[in-house]
């Protein structure tokens, strides 16, 4: 059986995933935290863009606690051509072609490898086909502004919904997979 590349992302009900740090805490909620938890659980492995994984480097080396000790000690691949040091524990760069050496990654034993936030690397791997599962958490909010999952050079990405859940803020944990 082959690893599966989750790919889970905060998103508007318009469609927007950039800065979820602006317009998604009043959403959390414990129910959240249990549905992240699953997720996390289920995978072995973080796959990040550049982008995100700078964000996270600055920030999760230097946090205690469940959530951090978890970011901190899983493998995590960056998606990256300029990156070429990077200084976050247990993590490598993925050089030369990306979309060939996660379809070989893939291939390997192991759990869940999961891509959080990486909006570039997410549409990048929804083109290719690598994305196994789609997680969205749809927050009950119209941002208006910033960069949407699927912009309109996308094309089509057929899916099929395969779980979800509302919580009681209104969140809405959706699971597609390829249709």
């Amino acid at each position: 059986m082959s690893r599966k590349i989750v790919a889970g992302q905060y998103i508007s009900l318009d469609g927007v995933v950039e800065s979820p740090t602006e317009w998604h805490f009043p959403y959390l909620s414990d129910e959240m935290g249990a549905a992240l938890g699953e997720m996390s659980a289920a995978a072995d492995t973080l796959l990040l863009g550049r982008v995100t994984y700078e964000a996270f480097a600055s920030v999760w080396p230097h946090q205690s606690g469940e959530m951090a000790d978890a970011l901190n000690g899983i493998p995590k691949l960056v998606a990256s051509t300029t990156l070429k040091e990077p200084a976050w524990q247990n993590s490598t760069v993925i050089e030369g072609d990306v979309i060939a050496a996660l379809k070989e990654l893939k291939e390997q034993p192991g759990k869940n490898i999961n891509v959080t936030g990486s909006i570039t690397l997410t549409q990048t791997l929804l083109r290719a086909g690598l994305v196994d599962e789609l997680r969205l958490l749809v927050h009950p909010i119209v941002v208006g502004t910033g960069r949407r999952l699927f912009p309109d050079s996308a094309g089509q990405v057929p899916l099929k919904l395969t779980r979800s859940v509302t919580f009681s803020t209104g969140v809405l944990d959706l699971t597609y997979q390829p249709a």
